[in-house]
């Protein structure tokens, strides 16, 4: 089952604001005729970065708060920790038994405002579901890859901990869908990595395709286990396909700065969107480009990517029928005014395309 999104806007998480409210206010508003994001909220400290935001409940995190960095203490006895997560992951997640209950590894409102913030909101507001809302969690791979051990060598080497690792943020998808469920018809819920545009460098050489493949997956069948539509951000270049051949529902791409490269894949993309599947084109930058850029020129350029698909023979009106418009990257490093450009010029380029195509 799919949707034809038809040029609607959503958002990559983080946003450089302070005033959580306005955070939300941006939110519903900007992308109110799509997918609605909680927004992540690092300029809060720590607790809030891209990773550290989903260590919680991990066995054997830890949080150095004076050094400011946070890593996994592979050398501390770890039996009993990894014990309890299996009991807690079997609990809800064994596809016979288990319960569905994800919340034992909850996000708190210690790591994230915005997520309880909007919920809050939502909650006040009352009324009908609102038909699309998205939630995100940062990618196994970029997770266990950027963080380290005590020795300060990337957790996703140690096959234990990477299988715990996948398995909690899995759960944590699972459970931000079912906190949201009551306020969205549909959850869409994006798996961040931006890692991957790394993927096949001389860093990364011993990081095998088909093990990105088999942890995307685990990831991707815990969305769908309810209900939720999976994508996948990657703000650089990277093997598209890896994505495509994971089953994820949403590629999301740097379209500013990388349409020609998903166009490498047509033969991909074309099964991809046979079985329903979407593009969301990040064509909106989130560099100081965005203040040059205008509304016209954006589309002059989202224009070009599809064209350069459809040149590969794949049908242009499914393209657009199945494309979603979102920032290239997240907005959490830019300057307040700048993310707010990139909000409105994102929905103003939503509005002018779905008047364009007729949708």
């Amino acid at each position: 089952m799919s949707f034809k999104p038809k040029f609607m806007p959503t958002g990559i998480g983080s946003m450089p604001f302070k005033d959580i409210d306005h955070a939300i206010d941006v939110s519903l508003t900007r992308m109110a005729a799509g997918a609605p994001i909680w927004p992540q909220l690092p300029a809060f400290g720590l607790r809030e970065q891209m990773e550290i935001q989903y260590s919680e409940g991990m066995p054997n995190a830890v949080i150095d708060e004076v050094k400011g960095r946070m890593y996994f203490d592979t050398a501390a006895d770890y039996s009993e920790g990894f014990a309890t997560f299996y009991e807690q992951y079997m609990a809800a997640m064994d596809p016979d038994t288990g319960t569905g209950d994800c919340s034992a590894m909850a996000i708190s409102e210690a790591f994230s405002r915005g997520l309880h913030a909007l919920e809050r909101r939502l909650k006040a507001e009352g009324g009908p579901k609102r038909p699309f809302l998205k939630v995100q969690t940062t990618g196994p791979c970029s997770f266990a890859l950027t963080l380290v051990d005590e020795n300060k060598r990337a957790i996703y080497y140690n096959d234990e901990f990477r299988d715990v690792i996948v398995k909690a943020l899995a759960m944590k998808c699972r459970w931000q869908i079912q906190k949201f469920k009551a306020y969205a018809d549909t959850i869409i819920c994006f798996i961040d990595e931006p890692i991957l545009s790394a993927f096949g460098s001389s860093t990364y050489v011993s990081v095998k395709r088909e093990d990105v493949v088999a942890i995307l997956q685990e990831v991707i069948a815990a969305v769908h286990a309810d209900g939720g539509y999976a994508g996948i951000h990657c703000c650089g270049n990277t093997e598209w396909s890896i994505l495509m051949d994971a089953g994820v529902d949403i590629v999301n791409f740097d379209a500013f700065g990388f349409a020609e490269t998903i166009a490498m894949y047509a033969d991909h993309v074309k099964a991809h969107l046979a079985r329903g599947g979407m593009l969301a084109w990040g064509v909106v930058p989130t560099s100081p480009a965005i203040c040059e850029e205008t509304v016209e020129s954006l589309e002059a350029k989202l224009e070009a990517g599809m064209d350069l698909l459809a040149s590969k023979g794949i049908d242009k009106q499914l393209i657009a029928e199945q494309a979603l418009i979102t920032p290239s990257c997240g907005t959490g490093s830019l300057p307040p005014a700048a993310a707010e450009l990139v909000f409105e010029k994102l929905q103003q380029l939503s509005a002018r395309m779905k008047a364009k195509y007729n949708f």
